[in-house]
């Protein structure tokens, strides 16, 4: 990088190669932060030749992971796919943001699911939908497991139009099961209907398996038939779901919990004993003997 009177410019391209081999020795002997330091000067160096080579910000933030610093390595991440996105390689920006996204999972899932919807979006951008997919069922899953269910119920729509779009009904189907449960969760019983009710445009779906299943939730859970919502929860349907879908349906309760009140007159007579009961309705009896009027 020294300039001199034989040599005006420095050697950018020279420079950043032996960065990178400092990065690795570092590295090697477990020296995260001198390793993190020769990353981001690699990277420097990179730019000032204006050579887009953006994967040693990634690598420092791979060191800084090391280091348990993994705000400030998602930080750098993101950054490497910006930098990527606005210099035409957006596939690898979106594996960035998907790299990202895991190693944030555990400790910030807000922050997570954040970065894998911005790679969904790139990942839809350029017309890669199985990809984009993937990331918006990592999203979904973790809002469910954050009981972020408003925002999970329309995380699950886009997955499911998307599903639609490339013609994977059975999915769909899926999809229309975890919907439900949590619209159901939401205590929104006429979103869950409306849902299920959608879906009967969706090819095959109208006398499936999970159709009648949802069918057959949808009215216990009208009728505040904890048994009958629990035995539908409980089928190798819903019990075989992604995870976090199943807990949701092992823990649905109706409103009420579908056990219905006695009346305070039972309670009472139940307390007084057979005889009570019966001077009860004698004095009733008696009470109307004249007639009505």
């Amino acid at each position: 990088l020294k300039t001199g009177f034989l040599k005006w410019k420095p050697d950018y391209d020279s420079a950043a190669t032996e960065y990178g081999k400092a990065a690795v020795a570092f590295k090697n002997a477990k020296q995260f932060d001198q390793a993190r330091e020769a990353c981001l000067r690699e990277a420097e160096a990179h730019e000032n030749n204006k050579a887009y080579l953006f994967v040693a910000y990634e690598q420092a933030g791979m060191m800084l992971k090391e280091m348990q610093r993994l705000p400030e390595a998602v930080q750098l991440i993101e950054k490497a796919s910006m930098m990527y996105l606005e210099n035409g390689t957006p596939d690898t920006a979106a594996i960035a943001l998907e790299r990202a996204g895991k190693l944030i999972e555990n400790v910030s899932p807000e922050k997570a699911v954040q970065l894998y919807q911005q790679a969904a979006s790139v990942f839809e951008n350029e017309e890669r939908l199985r990809q984009a997919l993937e990331m918006l069922g990592k999203a979904s899953r973790l809002l469910v497991r954050g009981r972020r269910l408003d925002e999970a119920a329309l995380s699950l729509q886009k997955e499911k139009s998307i599903y639609k779009e490339i013609e994977n009904y059975p999915t769909c189907y899926k999809k229309t099961i975890a919907q439900v449960l949590v619209h159901l969760h939401r205590n929104d019983y006429v979103a869950a209907e409306r849902c299920v009710r959608e879906s009967y445009s969706i090819p095959g779906f109208n006398g499936s398996e999970d159709c009648a299943a949802l069918e057959q939730l949808l009215e216990g859970y009208d009728q505040q038939d904890q048994d009958q919502v629990s035995e539908v929860c409980n089928s190798p349907l819903f019990k075989y779901m992604d995870n976090d879908y199943a807990k949701l349906g092992l823990t649905l309760v109706v409103p009420g919990g579908g056990i219905k009140k006695k009346s305070p007159n039972a309670t009472q007579d139940k307390a007084r004993g057979p005889a009570a009961v019966g001077s009860h309705a004698d004095e009733e009896e008696d009470e109307y003997s004249g007639g009505l009027c």
